[in-house]
């Protein structure tokens, strides 16, 4: 431990240096006019892994955006590590909330203020530099591959064929994920499952074109209204959803099972403060642990229709939109939840209307063993970094391909996030702790070192 402290310490500030180059890509997939920044940011992926020792380094072209692969095989006999990340981000919209640029990374109070610093450039890049420490301390103790990707914000399109067309190369022992967060620096935990998705869109269209709402209005059906109208009657009274069928597959948690998860340290003050809420909000019956991490959600994520510009223009509108996710646990499959939504929807439409629903991507849940080897390496590398055995916790978002890489290379994956649920993931001043980035680059050799003893 004291070897790691002292290159880190050593290297701590070109360590940052490098990140912020990172964080200054503004590789956004979602939108195509970021393309050359994406493709920029893998470069400077694979140029990294080189420098920091890595064989068979590879800007991997996919249909999409490429995948970056790289390896370090020391010797057959011992446990290989995948390590996957993503170097795709968000889009910084709206930018008018950012306090500083968000692809011009600040420091305040300890905290890098960036598009990407938390997911997960700041967090897979630890991976990179920890790599780094153990080639130039000659303490690497297992084969380590790399895998990251620049779509996981658009649904990880290409990886699903790339890992099956890749099959043999990227075989391992355990798939190492650090795009998760813990409960706490002083309360340290791992995540063991992640809710799947569903993400569509409505579009609801009335009149054949866009008509003066004095004229027209109340004589025919304003899109907008009849899409609230629909929007609303999917969560009752108790905010359980309305959805048919919805729940028919959801595996509740024993009384045992919800006791230990509540265990986990939570100040549910504290967390209405941080977010500026007088009451949290969620399915009746459940705390907020649980609606965050074992009950499935549906959530309106944007909505759009008519006319949003400066001043009044008095329009019923032709069309309107909602782009909606909804948040699946264990048993629920993307593409059957996909199914019930739509028809749901066609079904609740009045004939006023017409309704489309676009199914852009999904992914699947999934629940990590807290009994593998790998969680026992995880588990005890956190014991000696932090002082403190991790709790176990569920994560309420969702990485489609943890699935994936356990259904194609049959794989189990670890979740060792080092990010906070405060970081705004997603959000405006998205940020990640210095500290934790530094703590993140001297556990990760920990991870390694045990991995590979308790697999002698």
């Amino acid at each position: 431990m004291q070897e790691i402290k002292r290159y880190v310490e050593e290297n701590k500030q070109r360590f940052l240096d490098e990140l912020f180059e990172l964080l200054r890509f503004p590789s956004v997939s979602a939108d195509p006019k970021y393309k050359d920044d994406v493709l920029k940011a893998a470069d400077f992926v694979a140029e990294k892994l080189r420098e920091a020792g890595a064989d068979q380094v590879e800007v991997c072209q996919t249909a999409g955006y490429p995948i970056v692969y790289g390896e370090k095989i020391i010797d057959a006999a011992l446990p290989t590590i995948l390590v996957y990340g993503h170097y795709d981000v968000q889009p910084a919209d709206p930018l008018e909330l950012w306090h500083t640029p968000p692809f011009e990374p600040t420091i305040r109070d300890g905290k890098i203020y960036a598009r990407g610093s938390a997911d997960d450039k700041g967090q897979f890049f630890m991976h990179v530099k920890a790599f780094e420490l153990m080639m130039k301390t000659n303490t690497l103790a297992c084969n380590v591959k790399f895998m990251i990707e620049g779509e996981e914000e658009v649904g990880s399109v290409s990886l699903g064929p790339f890992v099956k067309e890749n099959a043999a190369r990227l075989m391992a022992d355990v798939i190492l994920i650090s795009d998760t967060s813990m409960i706490s620096m002083e309360n340290p935990s791992i995540e063991t499952g992640l809710r799947g998705m569903s993400y569509l869109e409505v579009e609801v269209t009335g009149p054949n074109r866009d008509l003066h709402s004095g004229i027209y209005g109340g004589a025919v059906a304003n899109p907008i209204t009849i899409l609230c109208q629909m929007i609303a009657s999917l969560h009752d009274e108790n905010n359980h959803i309305t959805i048919p069928e919805f729940y028919t597959k959801v595996v509740e948690l024993t009384e045992t099972e919800r006791t230990a998860l509540n265990s986990a340290p939570f100040d549910l003050e504290q967390y209405k403060t941080e977010l500026g809420i007088a009451e949290e909000w969620g399915e009746k019956g459940y705390s907020t642990l649980e609606r965050n991490g074992i009950r499935p959600t549906l959530e309106v994520n944007g909505i759009w229709g008519g006319y949003t510009g400066e001043g009044a223009k008095t329009v019923l509108p032709s069309k309107a939109h909602a782009k909606i996710s909804l948040r699946l646990v264990p048993n629920q499959s993307s593409a059957e939840i996909a199914v019930i939504f739509q028809q749901h929807m066609e079904r609740i439409a009045p004939a006023s209307v017409k309704v489309k629903v676009i199914n852009h991507h999904g992914g699947e849940p999934v629940v990590t063993p807290t009994d593998s080897l790998a969680y026992r390496a995880a588990e005890k590398a956190i014991e000696d970094s932090f002082g403190k055995t991790p709790v176990p916790t569920r994560g309420g978002g969702s990485i489609p391909i943890v699935a994936l890489f356990e259904d194609v290379l049959g794989i189990k994956s670890v979740l060792m996030g080092f990010g906070l649920n405060s970081d705004a993931l997603h959000s405006p001043n998205e940020k990640y702790d210095i500290f934790n980035y530094y703590k993140g680059i001297e556990t990760l050799p920990l991870f390694h070192k045990y991995f590979a003893e308790l697999n002698k």
